[in-house]
């Protein structure tokens, strides 16, 4: 792939990671369902890390290789702190439980700590991109 065309895809994943994150943020802005949120929130992180696949030419089918593959290329070599790579970790397993998991309600406070998550991840993703 030419570098145009990654440099292209990479703009796309972080455009999306930013509009997914206002729609999180109306969301919660007007009291919607949390599991909404939590997902939102989630899938913001995740379009913020397929740009970073996309940046290093790897971009695995699943999400779990996402997250894998995040943790192997950019907290294993301290390009981004653990604490970001729990909050993946974390935002993946709640968003799991709202959207499958329908005896278990994600609570309005969880789904708030979760938007907040989100935003530091992509901020951090962008920061970096922007920085190479």
């Amino acid at each position: 792939m030419k570098k145009e065309e990654i440099a292209t895809l990479v703009k796309y994943r972080l455009e999306q990671a930013q509009i997914t994150l206002a729609d999180a943020r109306f969301l919660l802005d007007g009291n919607r369902s949390p599991q909404s949120i939590v997902n939102r929130s989630y899938y913001a992180m995740f379009y913020a890390a397929l740009a970073l696949m996309q940046n290093i030419g790897k971009v695995p089918s699943k999400h779990v290789g996402v997250i894998s593959l995040f943790d192997t290329e950019f907290v294993s070599k301290e390009i981004f702190p653990k604490e970001l790579s729990k909050d993946f970790h974390k935002a993946f397993e709640i968003r799991q439980i709202a959207d499958y998991k329908i005896i278990e309600p994600v609570s309005p406070e969880k789904a708030k700590e979760s938007l907040s998550k989100a935003y530091s991840f992509v901020e951090a993703v962008q920061k970096y991109i922007l920085s190479l």
